[in-house]
């Protein structure tokens, strides 16, 4: 009987089977092929009548003019000659990859190929920069709770030396604070560790390697705040090509030397891999020419309208400190949220079901809420897209450290000003009233005094010196099921005790609108808790255990 599947010869699967994971079936995925092959196949694909083999083998495989041979030599193979070779391979056939992709679909085509991107040695502060770039992209960063950040390399600790201020008159200010600052740090971490270790002793149920695991992150936690943005860190992303392109653009345009030289590096990088997919990012191609114009245009606008509406305001209002502040919620939250449930499972117009949800009363709306949010046992259960019909925005102002956490949510809408010392500091409450207080005090002020010496020259590289305690205002505009994540996952028992204060603020703050929506919020934790990430280390310890008992 003939099979309903594409069937090849035994040759012909031979040598598919390197490429493909099976020669037989309509599932299967693809390995041992680079990225811009990967892409120009499925950009191919679209417009073709074979299926996704036939056409690697025939259009792909045999075709001369794509140096397939040469592109995809086996791993085991490579040396720093034949490395060498690919690239040269990869750049004969580029033309090639750039005609199919550029003629077999729009820019949704540089999503069908991606890499994997390192960033080493790194300020803090570009790492934000980087992680702005939201969709399409996937970043690591090195922690501040995992990893000492006391570290010197040749007797110099490890910060960003920001090109401007090393060639100004603020050069030995800038050094002799940044490296204050990092001696602090260094300084209090055995002081802290030796408190806690007597406040919280560990529990002879608990395994020590858990127990100092979960007491390094509680010491570092509370010292990160002294950490300045110049800090060095590393990142690690995976993103697709049109990722690429957009946070190349974008770091290019950057008005910090750091971001360009990262913008120079990771075209050159990239080029070596996705080529295809990048290309326009290039300085001197059209497109990013016409980027960096707008680009250019569009912030200079924004600067001089902002300047001169900025005197209608008033009197600038008294600076409050920290907090979160829900700004805007939909008056008919609930009511969207019920009207877009109902209509998925019907064949009536939304705006039907709008209307008659303005109707109903609070207890037929719990119903209809109750009956999705029952059966939810953890906060992995992600709730329906209809959700996502009630929208809010919160103003938050809280230390850089809680920032650089949240920040990191990619579904939803966000937008922070430049660092600054206006705003004041976070304490921890674990050094009030010790010895400890004053240094870590001093430091804070340090940092302010010299930020406030740099910042009317060079105010963005003045950002560089504010250490990671001082407070920054930024916004979320969060959609009701992104929120439910949000709020669910940075409150559990692990996160840093600071940003589980947003965390759950946010959720109280919505539910005390709209005391409907408090069931979507079922797995937010308010609870505080000692050393909290204790669980989580003595489940990571104890499963190592088992694994190596098995070997």
């Amino acid at each position: 009987m003939k099979s309903e599947y594409e069937e090849f010869s035994e040759p012909q699967k031979e040598l598919l089977s390197r490429y493909v994971t099976t020669t037989v079936g309509n599932v299967f995925a693809l390995r041992n092929l680079p990225e811009v092959i990967k892409g120009a196949l499925f950009s191919r694909y679209s417009r073709s009548a074979l299926g996704l083999r036939s056409l690697l083998l025939k259009e792909f495989i045999q075709n001369e003019e794509t140096a397939f041979d040469a592109i995809v030599k086996p791993r085991a193979a490579f040396g720093p000659e034949e490395a060498e070779d690919q690239m040269v391979a990869t750049q004969k056939a580029q033309n090639f990859y750039d005609r199919i992709l550029d003629g077999y679909g729009d820019d949704s085509i540089a999503e069908l190929g991606g890499a994997h991107l390192a960033i080493e040695s790194i300020s803090m502060m570009a790492a934000k920069h980087i992680e702005d770039c939201r969709i399409g992209g996937s970043p690591l960063e090195k922690s501040t709770r995992y990893i000492y950040f006391d570290q010197k390399v040749e007797g110099e600790y490890l910060f960003y030396r920001e090109p401007v201020l090393m060639a100004s008159a603020y050069r030995a200010l800038y050094i002799n604070t940044c490296n204050s600052l990092f001696e602090t740090y260094s300084l209090l971490i055995p002081q802290l560790t030796a408190i806690f270790e007597e406040k919280y002793p560990r529990d002879p149920a608990t395994s020590k390697a858990a127990y100092s695991a979960a007491l390094r992150a509680k010491v570092l936690d509370c010292l990160r705040g002294l950490l300045p943005a110049s800090t060095l860190t590393n990142m690690g992303i995976f993103g697709n090509g049109r990722f690429f392109e957009q946070l190349i653009h974008k770091l290019h345009c950057g008005s910090l030397s750091e971001l360009q030289d990262i913008a120079e590096k990771s075209h050159k990088e990239l080029s070596k891999v996705i080529p295809s997919f990048i290309a326009r990012s290039d300085r001197e191609h059209r497109h990013h020419r016409g980027y960096e114009d707008y680009f250019e245009s569009l912030q200079a606008e924004l600067k001089m309208l902002s300047n001169e509406h900025q005197p209608r305001l008033g009197k600038k209002a008294a600076i409050e400190g920290s907090g979160v502040r829900l700004i805007y919620a939909d008056s008919d939250a609930p009511q969207r949220v019920a009207a877009a449930l109902l209509s998925s499972r019907s064949h009536r117009a939304l705006q039907e079901w709008q209307d008659y949800a303005n109707t109903l009363n609070d207890d037929e709306l719990i119903k209809i809420f109750d009956s999705i949010t029952a059966s939810r046992q953890n906060r992995r259960h992600k709730s329906p897209r209809a959700l996502e019909h009630a929208t809010f925005t919160f103003e938050i102002v809280a230390d850089f450290g809680i920032y650089r956490d949240l920040q990191r949510h990619r579904m939803l809408t966000q937008e922070r000003q430049l660092l600054t010392t206006e705003y004041g500091y976070w304490i921890p409450h674990d050094l009030i009233g010790t010895s400890m207080e004053g240094p870590y005090v001093e430091a804070m002020e340090k940092g302010r005094a010299v930020f406030e010496q740099i910042a009317p020259d060079f105010p963005e590289e003045a950002q560089y010196v504010v250490p990671m305690a001082y407070n920054v205002r930024w916004y979320f505009h969060v959609n009701l099921r992104a929120l439910q994540w949000l709020c669910e996952l940075r409150s559990a028992p692990a996160g840093h005790s600071t940003y589980r204060f947003v965390a759950q603020e946010m959720a109280k703050q919505v539910t005390e609108k709209f005391p409907l929506l408090e069931r979507f919020f079922k797995f937010v934790d308010y609870d505080g808790y000692n050393l909290g990430r204790m669980d989580q280390e003595v489940r990571r310890v104890t499963q190592q255990d088992k694994k190596l008992s098995t070997v």
